[in-house]
């Protein structure tokens, strides 16, 4: 490897090997055994991991020159933060007296949205620093939710897309100038492909923890899924200036009706109502991907590479909204306590949003210390810096 990439062999392997042997230890004393049979909880489980694995690990392909990273580096993140959300829950679920083994899975999908905001920025140590104390993080604030709000909902999307945005304030912009940050064709169908595996598991993701109504809410995630897809070849359309398709709006699209859907659907009693959220949420993920980018993120100094907010973070809070208008709408003549309803699920989303936010904030300015090594501008989007390339020894 040439003088000129940082060498990450004195700090990775030895962070890694310490993580590893301390989460043995801690799995020897706490972790209980699990005599559910493995019929009833696999399929969901494979479901799940699908999309965490496959799914994101390819639908963040998308740049050039970053394909080892995006992938290898979720699947290094996953195994070492599925370890420490499987111990946070074991512990939790003595407290609660319930646990569900899909959610160490489940709640992994946060941490892997928000290493989109600083993909191809952040190092392999910040990453393994940011996984960790997310999933914490996350779980606090879910326990929090559980506990004194009574709220099942896990906002792992929402905390997911602003605890990475958060994150990603802390790092030094891009020049616009920069041929790395972009896409080829090739990039392109390898993110797409993920995509299509996210598509195809969402509906599995939105009702693999609910308890009742499971039938209703895949059948309404697939048909908001099937509208956001809809809408956003019709948008791609309508908003190019050449008349063609474009995939980076697409691929940012399609998702976001799962995503909207997901706060919601197992309590809504129409297909229609569901394919209207669809519609909204595609509509808010192409459109703010233009009025947002160059309007507020510029403002705020916030590079997001991967477009998790217009996909996860928008989509996520007009889930939040819808879910209060429905519960609203359904108990409007019935319930004496409406304000008191209506309020529990509107503190539990600003409790989320909070935690994400502040805890983001803060790691966003611990990673950057010297201490982390972080990658300067001129390396970034750039697989080279941290992987072998025998046939590029000369440079790359």
């Amino acid at each position: 490897m040439p003088s000129k990439y940082r060498n990450f062999r004195n700090s990775v392997p030895w962070i890694l090997l310490f993580l590893e042997v301390v989460l043995i230890i801690l799995f020897y004393f706490l972790f209980s055994d699990n005599d559910a049979p493995v019929s009833t909880i696999y399929p969901a489980f494979q479901d799940v991991n699908h999309m965490v694995i496959f799914g994101f690990g390819f639908f963040l392909t998308f740049l050039k020159r970053y394909g080892f990273s995006s992938t290898g580096f979720n699947l290094l993140i996953i195994v070492l933060g599925v370890q420490c959300s499987v111990l946070i829950e074991d512990s939790l679920g003595l407290l609660l007296h319930k646990r569900e083994d899909e959610d160490a899975a489940v709640s992994m999908t946060a941490v892997v949205i928000s290493t989109g905001a600083v993909l191809g920025k952040a190092n392999p140590v910040q990453l393994i620093l940011m996984a960790v104390v997310e999933i914490i993080a996350f779980h606090m604030s879910r326990w929090i939710n559980t506990t004194f709000l009574e709220v099942l909902m896990m906002h792992v999307h929402l905390f997911g897309a602003y605890f990475g945005l958060a994150v990603s304030s802390h790092f030094s912009e891009p020049s616009p100038r920069t041929e790395k940050n972009a896409s080829t064709p090739k990039s392109d169908l390898l993110s797409m492909l993920g995509t299509l595996f996210l598509w195809v598991f969402w509906p599995s993701f939105n009702s693999v923890l609910l308890e009742n109504n499971k039938t209703k809410a895949i059948y309404n995630t697939y048909f908001a899924l099937a509208v956001s897809a809809v809408t956003a070849f019709v948008l791609s359309l309508l908003t190019a200036k050449d008349g063609k398709f474009r995939m980076t709006d697409i691929h940012s699209a399609v998702l976001a009706g799962g995503v909207t859907i997901g706060y919601a659907a197992n309590i809504i009693e129409y297909p229609w109502i569901a394919m209207i959220l669809g519609l909204l949420a595609s509509g808010i993920a192409v459109l703010g991907s233009y009025c947002l980018q160059r309007c507020l993120h510029p403002a705020l100094k916030i590079h997001d590479t991967s477009g998790i907010h217009f996909t996860f973070g928008l989509s996520s809070v007009l889930g939040a909204l819808a879910q209060v208008v429905l519960l609203v709408l359904k108990e409007w003549t019935e319930s004496p306590r409406l304000h008191y309803l209506v309020m529990i699920p509107i503190g539990a989303f600003c409790l989320t949003i909070s935690v994400a936010l502040i805890t983001g904030f803060i790691i966003g300015l611990i990673v950057n210390l010297k201490l982390f090594k972080t990658t300067p501008v001129s390396k970034y989007f750039e697989d080279q810096f941290y992987w072998e390339f025998p046939h590029l020894a000369v440079g790359f």
